[in-house]
């Protein structure tokens, strides 16, 4: 079967359920991981720009895309000549059940029942003592954080903090005086590239919260990605503990 992914983390999940290069024809420029598998596939645009041509002239038998992360009118544009299976992830069940779909489909079953168990035992012993008033941020100018029906917020709830912007929905624009609430603030490694420059402007307003740049990834690409969080998740927690005491 030949494949185009338009899901940087679907990509990777591909290429750990053991997919080769042969099969994952198509992917974005986005998709990053793992690298030196990627490096030998065709790209085909940006998430949210895909050259339909390009794909067109690879001819694949599916094209993975997701509601979310690709525009819906370009998703449409290739359903009238092609098969394509758009996934929608916002919690962790919902991983579960696409790597379960997965695994069934590429006769991967074994595989992708292991990456489950991973990420389970993962979330299961990452966790805080306390539940710690978190805000995450993926965007600046303006602020940008992520509401409850999002898989960053599931994966904040998982590992024990509680999302100040619980009772919002997607991610929505905010301000500074807005994080008041938070003991903790969180600068996404992605889409946004916080740096160190970007913690001190917060901390001239917030002198005495924990303020941290954060690895993206670990909190939105869903798919296996999880699963080599595990000694992430528990370094990030014990710093963050370590500054509540």
């Amino acid at each position: 079967m030949k494949i185009v992914s338009l899901v940087p983390s679907i990509t990777e999940a591909l290429f750990d359920l053991g997919l080769t290069e042969k099969e994952i024809i198509g992917r974005t420029k986005f998709c990053i991981h793992p690298k030196d598998k990627v490096k030998n596939v065709t790209i085909i645009g940006g998430t949210k720009n895909i050259n339909i041509d390009k794909i067109k002239a690879l001819q694949p038998d599916l094209i993975l895309a997701n509601k979310e992360e690709n525009v819906k009118e370009q998703v449409e544009a290739l359903m009238n000549d092609f098969k394509v299976m758009v996934t929608n992830v916002e919690t962790i069940e919902d991983n579960y059940y696409l790597l379960k779909s997965f695994g069934k489909l590429f006769g991967k079953e074994e595989r992708a029942q292991a990456f489950n168990l991973k990420i389970y035992d993962i979330l299961t012993h990452a966790k805080l003592e306390t539940s710690i008033k978190a805000a995450y941020l993926i965007w600046k100018n303006p602020y940008m954080t992520v509401g409850s029906d999002t898989f960053i917020h599931r994966i904040l709830s998982e590992i024990g903090f509680e999302n100040i912007f619980k009772n919002k929905t997607r991610y929505p624009s905010i301000t500074a005086e807005d994080l008041s609430e938070a003991d903790v603030i969180m600068l996404s490694s992605e889409p946004f590239p916080f740096k160190e420059k970007h913690i001190e402007e917060l901390k001239a307003i917030y002198s005495e919260k924990k303020i941290m740049i954060v690895d993206g990834e670990a909190f939105s690409w869903y798919g296996t990605h999880i699963a080599k969080c595990g000694n992430y998740f528990k370094e990030m927690l014990t710093e963050v503990m370590a500054e509540q005491d």
